[in-house]
């Protein structure tokens, strides 16, 4: 039996790293927000390794933290070790990876939902969600509570559904074996949603005191770690001296091991038919990488540590659901892990999700205005994917409650946009995971200006509060002033010291006067030389410097990029009419109509990127455009007649 519980602006199901983001966001905008999950203790849980950021990752991070969201605070503030990848590549790849203390994580997010005004956590189970004439208007929850709210924010992650798999070992339940709900997928259903299945999994934790690490590769932090977030943070582990970090261990499997897996194929449920919901191909199991890569006699493990005080390990690079017996097996012929403990196995868990060509670009389902969702349930994997949608939902949600304008990210925005563009528009048949590659504009989407692309945003739609903006103007202060010093700054071919600094680098010496700018646009001519030349500039922070330093050493590609950003946007600014019946476009292929009938695009550009629609179906579609357009013009002008 139902009773009336309450009433909020926003409700947000699920705390998971998305629900988080999404009910904080609210919160923060002025909404009066209800953030519901069924177990206060798993909000913002790791159930998977214990590590937040990586090669497009990390940007996604830093894009959160950029426009007002948490989890850069948080991951910097429970950090164990920070290491920067791909530091031998250019910027746009170079990537930030935290690794965090799994518990005391959970424990800073909860401190922070509990703290903030105009959010209210409580523990339930939402199984229905209520509607009236095709319009959210609330949530009821298993013990018949009924929340009224003008927007819902779904985040409910691997739980719709959920089934755990361990060989033969198969049973309902969410992430480490929580209560899963059947009620809410069957009312998405019900509701009219198009649900798919996917899967995915974990690997298993071992005992710490049971490896021997001396057949390991240490692999230590940064020894000048960076920061995810633009505010001020700092280690509750470490602080300001980065030897305390702890490390990581890199290990390999052998031939044995895959010997081990290859005989046991047979009792693998990814191969006897069990596992249902598709797999992710970027995260594939130990099982799918011998089979996938027979040729290939080892594969990496990295050895994470779940927290400062913690005896867990979580085998980074063996997701398995083989029998726990067999875990047990080829775990003895990896080197270093013979006498391995397994505290918790590895697991396969399949769940349901809304297929994402549902939504606009706002992640509102189309056919159900007022209901957003977000995370996993999107058909996307990681913890960091999962918060920028969450964030990103928790906005908009907020904006329809206030009837502003929708937020909207362009792919020359933002990773965050890049992941939001592909959701909707292609045709997403595995686990989502979001890959510089994706991205066109590398260049300009760099994970160090994240806040000069971000923040000024996140400003206006009133979630960047007043101290993260006096930070920023005051980066964009001192970014000025640093480029100043380097124009007005002139090196002689007298000057003794820039002259060696060059021999030594291998670059020609000075021939005539030149300015710093112009000596840094060498490759090989770096910051730290500049440092050495102009003692001035150390008083700055070295972040700073760095971001100064990319503007002017890659300002011609970045203004190339730049121009096909521009040109990009003129077919973004061709808005198709809501009222367009594609089924009546001679030349249209039939694959093109159907698919730009589900996705229902907003402009040219957003349909150019919809998988099933080809260049030739767009210029049928621009010539049709046309042709209406001056057929609605010619009607003008014959009724002014």
């Amino acid at each position: 039996m139902e009773y009336f519980a309450g009433k909020y602006d926003v409700i947000v199901i699920g705390a998971g790293h998305a629900g988080c983001e999404a009910a904080l966001a609210a919160a923060r905008m002025g909404c009066e927000t209800l953030l519901l999950t069924q177990n206060i203790d798993k909000i913002a849980n790791m159930p998977c390794n214990p590590s937040i950021g990586g090669p497009a990752k990390g940007h996604l991070v830093r894009e959160i933290d950029a426009l007002g969201g948490q989890m850069a605070i948080v991951a910097d503030e429970t950090s164990l070790q920070v290491r920067t990848l791909n530091t031998g590549k250019g910027p746009a790849v170079r990537a930030l990876r935290v690794q965090s203390d799994k518990r005391q994580y959970h424990y800073r997010m909860l401190k922070e939902l509990f703290k903030q005004p105009r959010l209210t956590l409580i523990e339930a189970l939402v199984e229905k969600l209520k509607v009236d004439n095709y319009r959210i208007t609330g949530v009821v929850t298993r013990n018949g509570a009924r929340f009224e709210a003008k927007s819902v924010v779904l985040t409910s992650g691997t739980y719709l559904r959920g089934r755990i798999i361990i060989g033969e070992a198969i049973y309902e339940g969410g992430p480490g074996g929580e209560a899963t709900s059947s009620a809410l997928s069957n009312n998405l259903k019900e509701l009219g949603l198009d649900l798919g299945r996917f899967k995915t999994g974990t690997s298993p934790r071992i005992q710490k005191n049971t490896v021997d690490f001396s057949k390991f590769i240490i692999q230590p932090g940064d020894s000048e770690p960076k920061r995810f977030s633009f505010l001020p943070t700092e280690s509750i582990f470490w602080g300001n001296d980065p030897s305390k970090q702890l490390p990581c261990w890199l290990g390999y499997t052998t031939k044995e091991t895959h010997d081990v897996i290859r005989n046991n194929l047979h009792r693998a449920p990814l191969f006897t038919g069990v596992v249902e919901g598709i797999g992710p191909r970027y995260c594939p199991s130990i099982e799918d990488k011998v089979v996938r890569f027979a040729q290939r006699e080892a594969h990496q493990i990295f050895l994470e540590p779940e927290g400062i005080n913690s005896e867990e390990l979580y085998l980074a690079g063996i997701s398995t659901s083989l029998p726990e017996e067999i875990q047990y097996m080829f775990l003895k012929t990896i080197p270093g892990l013979e006498k391995a403990k397994i505290l918790r196995p590895g697991y396969a868990i399949e769940y349901d999700i809304v297929k994402p060509y549902q939504l606009s670009l706002t992640l509102e389902v189309r056919s159900l205005p007022g209901l957003f969702t977000a995370g996993q349930l999107n058909g996307t994997s990681g913890y960091e994917e999962a918060a920028a949608q969450g964030l990103y939902a928790g906005i908009n949600a907020a904006l329809k409650v206030k009837e502003t304008p929708a937020f909207v990210l362009k792919r020359s925005d933002g990773y965050l946009g890049v992941m939001i563009d592909d959701l909707v528009n292609k045709d997403i048949k595995e686990p989502y995971r979001l890959l510089t590659s994706r991205a066109e504009y590398r260049l300009l989407l760099r994970q160090d200006n994240a806040d000069l692309r971000l923040t000024e945003m996140g400003r206006k739609i009133g979630l960047v509060d007043d101290n993260r903006w006096r930070i920023f103007n005051d980066k964009l202060k001192k970014l000025e002033e640093i480029k100043k010093i380097w124009y007005n700054t002139v090196f002689s071919v007298k000057d003794t010291k820039v002259q060696r600094i060059l021999k030594e680098l291998g670059s020609s010496t000075l021939r005539s006067s030149i300015r710093a700018e112009e000596l840094l646009k060498r490759p090989e001519f770096t910051v730290r030389h500049l440092q050495e030349l102009i003692p001035e500039i150390n008083n700055y922070e070295r972040e700073i410097l760095e971001e100064a330093a990319i503007q002017i050493k890659y300002k011609g590609y970045i203004d190339k990029q730049q121009e096909e950003v521009e040109k990009f946007i003129k077919l973004e600014e061709q808005e198709l009419p809501a009222d367009l019946d594609y089924d009546k476009i001679r030349g249209l292929s039939n694959e093109a109509k159907q698919r730009l009938k589900d996705v229902n695009p907003q402009n040219v550009g957003q349909a150019s990127r919809i998988s099933g629609v080809n260049p030739a179906d767009i210029s049928v579609l621009l010539i049709y455009l046309e042709q209406r357009k001056r057929g609605m013009a010619d009607a003008r002008s014959e009724s002014n007649d």
